[in-house]
């Protein structure tokens, strides 16, 4: 029990990372400069249900910034400490634990994947945080909002509900996925600026 326990500590902990590191924030990147630049900052929440009900849980914050090309996510406990920065651009992703572990990888999927054991849809949450639907994968179950923005889909293995939309995307993501043993429950909400 201990064994999975440790584990699952260390799949709560990979998973915020990588879960996240679409959502990542450029040092010293001009804000605006480009078509794409992208910033959001906010707090996470992410629990983990055993088959048995037993849940773990992690919760705290986030800053991004994103330039189109390169990104850099900050993660912060509930105190406000960082725990982790996410880095990435073309051809490269890195974590960074604030006891100085680091993972490397060439893109943020594969180092989800190799954080965690198991594939994590990195490269879509970085459309889903845009309020659009990532064009490498199929899509089901589309609903669309009054005005016409996504608010609920499947991609990647993920059933994904978008709400509080503002004129950088939606306020509140929920995203949650079924795997055998276990279900996952991950929630973004966007602080406003």
């Amino acid at each position: 029990m201990a064994p999975r326990r440790a584990w699952l500590r260390g799949w709560l902990a990979g998973g915020l990372c990588a879960l996240l590191a679409a959502c990542a924030s450029v040092p010293d990147a001009p804000s605006g400069t480009a078509d794409d630049a992208f910033a959001r900052n906010g707090r996470f929440a992410i629990t983990v249900t055993e088959a048995g009900g037993q849940q773990q849980a992690v919760q705290g914050g986030f800053t991004w910034r994103d330039d189109g090309r390169r990104y850099v996510l900050d993660l912060t406990n509930p105190l406000g400490s960082t725990e982790a920065r996410v880095e990435g651009g073309p051809g490269r992703a890195t974590l960074t634990k604030a006891d100085g572990t680091r993972l490397e990888a060439d893109t943020p999927d594969a180092l989800a994947e190799e954080a965690l054991g198991g594939p994590v849809p990195v490269a879509s949450l970085r459309d889903w945080l845009r309020g659009r639907v990532a064009d490498d994968a199929p899509v089901a179950g589309m609903q669309r909002d009054e005005q016409g923005r996504p608010a609920a889909f499947q991609q990647d293995g993920w059933h994904a509900r978008l709400s509080r939309y503002d004129n950088l995307g939606p306020g509140l993501l929920v995203l949650q996925r079924s795997e055998p043993g276990r279900r996952i429950m991950v929630r973004l909400a966007i602080s406003q600026p």
